[in-house]
């Protein structure tokens, strides 16, 4: 297992104190569960519920294709 340094002022230092002793953690386990849910390359759960729940909403291809309907053409 990897170590790393984080280098944080008092406020900061204090913040992180705070926020580990209140979800019952140590600073260790507080940081990395912020690091996997922010670095994550994955949706959230809540997020990927909603697909295909807005049945009006436009696809990325025909939103696309109205942009390009909306562009005037030049002729010279």
């Amino acid at each position: 297992m990897s170590q790393i340094t984080l280098y944080l002022d008092d406020a900061m230092q204090a913040l992180v104190e705070q926020a580990a002793q209140a979800n019952g953690v140590s600073k260790s386990r507080w940081v990395v569960e912020l690091i996997r849910k922010y670095a994550a390359r994955e949706w959230p759960q809540d997020c990927l519920s909603l697909a295909g729940r807005f049945a009006d909403f436009p696809l990325h291809e025909e939103s696309l294709a109205t942009a390009q309907a909306d562009v005037p053409q030049l002729f010279f």
